[in-house]
């Protein structure tokens, strides 16, 4: 069971999209990288902000990193950032990730537009968020 958030975390997730069939049709043709921020909440054990970053292309994650400074998240083509506890209800299904950025409870820095089109695509990555395996860092 990996701990959220973590960099053995991110690996199991970064594995499920490797092998995920269906978000590779759903995300064929997107290219683009993008950092998940997650915001610090010191009473729930995220004491600062945790930025972490997947290369994303044509249905595959070709690399990714944890625990990034932010300068250089900051470079990449889509920003999605939120507290711990909001990231929490998307990866336990409780909040839908679209929903959430048209809502302002997860900020998106980044082309909208874009982001629709691959609805499809963006879903499959929460789905794959939840099939991880996950111990959150505030229920130890």
């Amino acid at each position: 069971m990996a701990l959220f958030p973590s960099k053995e975390w991110l690996e199991e997730y970064v594995d499920k999209i490797n092998s995920s069939k269906e978000y590779a049709e759903a995300a064929a043709s997107w290219e683009g990288d993008i950092a998940y921020v997650f915001e610090a909440e010191p009473d729930k054990g995220v004491p600062e902000d945790v930025w972490t970053w997947a290369d994303l292309w044509h249905g595959k994650c070709r690399d990714s990193r944890y625990g990034l400074p932010a300068e250089e998240g900051e470079k990449a083509a889509f920003i999605i950032r939120a507290p711990y506890s909001r990231w929490k209800q998307v990866i336990n299904k409780e909040l839908d990730p679209i929903k959430g950025m048209m809502q302002g409870k997860l900020k998106l820095k980044g082309d909208m537009p874009t982001l629709v089109r691959y609805v499809r695509a963006a879903n499959e990555l929460v789905n794959l968020a939840g099939a991880v395996d996950t111990q959150f860092v505030d229920e130890q």
